[in-house]
């Protein structure tokens, strides 16, 4: 990210909530709203591409208060809600 990490929003299901690490993928449970976070980054692990994002649930939750989602598939709509600024100096 050139600028920065940016804010994102998009929707949790009932499984995000029990997410402890890994690549998450929305595979069961009802929808439970909306949440906005910060995503900090992307990488790729074995051909799979994800973001990485810090969540506000404290570090007990998924992998220290952060977490994987696949990236490119719009997942939970994540990649439409993308929110940033570029200040102008």
């Amino acid at each position: 990210m050139t600028n920065g990490p940016v804010e994102v929003s998009y929707t949790v299901y009932e499984d995000f909530e029990h997410y402890t690490g890994g690549i998450y993928v929305h595979t069961a449970g009802k929808q439970l709203g909306g949440h906005a976070v910060k995503m900090i980054g992307w990488g790729t692990e074995n051909g799979t591409p994800y973001w990485i994002c810090a969540n506000s649930w404290n570090s007990d939750w998924g992998e220290n208060g952060f977490f994987r989602i696949i990236r490119g598939l719009d997942e939970c709509g994540i990649e439409s809600g993308v929110v940033a600024g570029e200040p102008k100096l």
